[in-house]
């Protein structure tokens, strides 16, 4: 994980039909959950996509990285990535991947009214969020 300065993160749980979107506080430290991006790959997708990281000024997108127990990369981490691929293309902020194992099972035991991909987003960039403190705080 690179480190980031203070600023607004916009976290993507991919999926081909859904994304989730969560959107972090400008210091850095909550994650809420945003509505979903319908087809995210598709150039409408791209679009709501850029269109958020600037009405949000974020300064980075974090995308889950859905990797196996024993941390292998299977079909869906390697669709991810070629989508990771398109939106680096897209965007003129830095795309960042993370570790998504458990977001969802957790997002599906977190209540709320948002989608159970975005509350996954959230999940993802809360747990990026505090690996991040957590390195500031060792190099501090």
């Amino acid at each position: 994980m690179s480190s980031f300065r203070q600023g607004r993160l916009l976290a993507l749980d991919y999926g081909r039909a859904h994304c989730g979107c969560a959107l972090s506080d400008p210091l850095g430290t909550i994650a809420s959950p945003l509505d979903p991006i319908a087809d995210p790959s598709s150039e409408a997708g791209l679009g709501q996509i850029a269109a958020l990281v600037a009405e949000h000024q974020a300064l980075a997108v974090v995308v889950g990285l859905p990797v196996g127990l024993s941390g292998e990369r299977g079909p869906q981490a390697r669709e991810t990535l070629a989508f990771v691929d398109r939106l680096r293309a897209a965007l003129a902020v830095p795309v960042e991947t993370y570790d998504e194992r458990f977001t969802s099972a957790l997002a599906r035991r977190t209540p709320g009214s948002a989608s159970e991909h975005s509350r996954a987003a959230a999940h993802l960039l809360s747990e990026y969020l505090r690996a991040g403190a957590a390195g500031a705080q060792e190099k501090g």
